[in-house]
């Protein structure tokens, strides 16, 4: 993957504005982390490309590691488009995903520290195999007791937290979004003016040793 430092974020103020935010938060109550699932905890556009590649073993592959758009279906030419959707729709590609390195221990190490932290995920429009799915998953990798902390929503901004952790670039809905909005790190986000973390970093970029 295309990661971006930290240390050598364009963003200075961005970042000192969250952490002060973060800071502000946590000295009265603990904080509610609200944690996306694809490409955040799961590897998602990974299974999708290797889905791709079984369908397809002659046409154009975009590797997930230079993913130049968020939505898979527009790294495509046009033509591309009933492919695509085929290849989205096959019941494994919520299934066969392997979690994103890091984020199962970040998540409870948040959770031991009293923190309250919940998988927020949306579900494609297409939803007949990635609900269930998505709950198998999280059974499979990350044990039946976080299936109760699953939030299920095409609207995140509806959702009550302090922080969101999102590979999205950005993130709208009906509602003034009630979190702060941190960018899981991938290629296609590098760009967004906003503060950026990965499994590797997060507990420097949020100043985790000082919840």
């Amino acid at each position: 993957r295309m990661i971006a430092s930290t240390s050598h974020c364009l963003f200075p103020m961005l970042i000192i504005s969250v952490s002060k935010f973060i800071n502000n938060c946590v000295l009265t109550s603990p904080m509610r982390i609200l944690v996306d699932m694809d490409d955040t905890l799961v590897e998602t556009s990974k299974a999708f490309e290797e889905i791709w590649k079984k369908m397809h073993p002659n046409l154009v592959c975009i590797s997930s590691e230079q993913q130049p758009t968020f939505l898979v279906a527009d790294c495509y030419p046009k033509e591309y488009a009933p492919l695509l959707k085929e290849a989205l729709k096959d019941p494994s590609l919520f299934v066969i995903p392997a979690p994103t390195e890091g984020g199962l221990e970040a998540i409870t190490e948040m959770k031991t520290a009293g923190h309250e932290v919940f998988i927020c995920t949306s579900p494609m429009s297409y939803y007949y195999n990635c609900v269930l799915e998505k709950y198998q998953w999280v059974e499979a990798h990350f044990g039946y007791d976080w299936t109760k902390r699953v939030i299920l929503t095409r609207d995140k901004t509806i959702v009550s937290g302090d922080i969101l952790i999102d590979d999205k670039p950005e993130i709208t809905g009906c509602a003034m979004p009630p979190w702060q909005h941190v960018l899981y790190d991938r290629p296609y986000n590098l760009n967004v003016q906003k503060q950026r973390l990965t499994w590797k970093n997060w507990k420097d970029v949020l100043n985790f040793d000082s919840w």
